[in-house]
């Protein structure tokens, strides 16, 4: 294992690299952190030369001034800048909408994609007037738990309320990636919950499921080239499907190229 920081835009990224194999870097995504991803990326490290990061604000990353779209793609760039060769890049929530966007942004700098949760052109979004009461007290007791984490690799500095701005960019951002992956030429595959927002049958988590499925179905008819595996988990399969998600992994890291085109 070797571990090193990298100083950009004001911040410090700690990173981890170790295992054996091809490399893949693995993105994390909003409130999330390399620590919490620890057995996906141990599983990950029999088969590849695993790359894991903070994003700021996260875990042992230091804080920002704010926090945007734009400011977590520029921590995923300069992670993948201390690169000598093309990895797969596997993003979970968030880090799936980040990885869309980096491999858009620098054609064959990756060797293929995998997307976990995330990265969804869903026809709706998801904060709306009519649930933010809902979601406001969601993510205050959400920031409310995560201060007993602070000052340990699971941290999360983000407040409440910049957890609930980076949701509705990320509503703004979904809307529009659709044209991000006509101009993607790596291999993509995705692993998606069928529960989401959890298996209550009442409230908003039917609606939030179906709006979930309608987006990817609607990917996919537009890319049918997208490879697509879904898990009866919620969004938090990453944690709870890990060897399954690793597999997965496995077979979509096999039918990648060794080297861009």
């Amino acid at each position: 294992m070797r571990h090193f920081t990298i100083h950009h835009d004001g911040v410090t990224i700690p990173v981890s690299r170790g295992g054996r194999g091809r490399p893949l870097v693995l993105c994390p995504g909003l409130n999330s952190t390399q620590a919490d991803l620890h057995e996906l990326t141990g599983l990950l490290r029999r088969d590849h030369d695993v790359v894991t990061f903070d994003l700021r604000g996260h875990g042992l990353a230091s804080a920002a001034g704010r926090y945007s779209f734009e400011g977590f793609l520029g921590d995923l760039a300069a992670v993948m800048a201390e690169l000598d060769a093309a990895p797969v890049l596997v993003g979970y929530s968030l880090g799936a909408d980040l990885a869309v966007h980096y491999a858009c942004e620098h054609p064959g700098a990756v060797a293929g994609l995998v997307l976990i949760d995330g990265a969804n052109p869903v026809p709706e979004p998801f904060v709306t007037e009519a649930v933010l009461p809902e979601f406001r007290a969601m993510w205050a007791d959400l920031a409310a738990r995560q201060e007993t984490e602070r000052g340990t690799a699971r941290q999360v500095l983000l407040t409440a309320q910049e957890i609930l701005e980076l949701n509705v960019e990320i509503d703004v951002v979904r809307s529009r990636i659709l044209d991000r992956y006509t101009k993607i030429d790596r291999p993509i595959s995705m692993i998606m919950s069928t529960l989401m927002a959890g298996d209550g049958g009442e409230g908003h988590a039917p609606r939030f499921n179906r709006n979930w499925r309608a987006g990817i179905e609607r990917l996919v008819r537009e890319q049918p080239h997208i490879a697509t595996s879904w898990l009866d988990a919620d969004h938090g399969l990453v944690f709870s499907h890990a060897p399954e998600i690793a597999q997965i992994i496995r077979r979509a890291g096999q039918a990648t190229p060794d080297s861009p085109c």
